[in-house]
């Protein structure tokens, strides 16, 4: 695949969706910034798939509830690259914390990561894309968090939140070649599943209708069509990845 001379910021990489995402855009020709938090080695390996599809990339660490340290990665990632024209925020926390039993500094913990990470970072790349009149800005939330989830309010505040800015954004910079969207994946199982875990996912399982749980490249798939050439009539979606269990 010839390069785009584009490249894609995606947050949480090292593994996973995030992952499946800057794989996929690599072989669309995309440079991609890989970010991770604290295991560089698996943005190293997902870096190196990167460079086999043919594009550039750089790591950058960066731990997405520290403002600084992620205006820090944008500005590199800008400084080595012009600019960036994807942005995907994947990276998340969801602790359990019971409603009475949060403080504000639980709050403050969550919204940092799952919410201020996609203000900050989309108010550092934004600019660039309005100066070339092309941009995709790709947002998470959850399924649970769009049921509204026992144990976890934080989480759903959270992911909700994400939704308006999404919206927000849609609407302002869609007239500027600028589409934002979100995604809310389904039961995705993660990188090294314990046993007792994969019992509980054979539960979840049953109740999707396609009768299987989701891949990585379900959500890349996705991705890559939304920042391909003819994602660009797609903008302020919610786009339901589940296989059915939400409709």
């Amino acid at each position: 695949m010839a390069k785009t001379n584009k490249t894609a910021l995606i947050t949480g990489s090292g593994r996973n969706i995030g992952r499946g995402c800057a794989v996929h855009l690599a072989t669309m020709g995309f440079n991609v910034v890989v970010n991770g938090s604290s295991n560089k080695s698996n943005c190293e390996r997902v870096a190196d798939e990167v460079r086999a599809a043919g594009t550039e990339t750089m790591i950058a660490m960066a731990d997405c509830g520290d403002q600084t340290a992620v205006e820090e990665m944008a500005a590199d990632a800008i400084r080595k690259f012009g600019r960036i024209d994807v942005l995907i925020h994947n990276a998340a926390i969801r602790p359990s914390t019971p409603f009475l039993e949060m403080s504000d500094a639980d709050l403050d913990a969550v919204m940092r990561v799952n919410t201020y990470a996609a203000v900050w970072l989309s108010r550092a790349v934004l600019p660039g894309m309005v100066d070339a009149g092309w941009g995709r800005v790709i947002n998470f939330t959850g399924m649970n968090a769009q049921r509204g989830s026992g144990g976890r309010p934080h989480v759903t505040m959270s992911k909700h939140a994400v939704v308006g800015l999404t919206k927000a954004l849609a609407r302002e910079f869609g007239p500027k070649g600028i589409t934002s969207n979100v995604i809310s994946p389904g039961t995705f199982p993660g990188e090294g599943e314990n046993a007792a875990h994969s019992g509980n996912l054979e539960k979840l399982k049953a109740d999707v209708p396609v009768g299987r749980l989701g891949e990585a490249d379900d959500i890349a798939a996705l991705v890559a069509y939304l920042c391909g050439p003819h994602g660009g009539f797609v903008n302020g979606q919610l786009l339901q990845v589940n296989g059915g269990v939400e409709m």
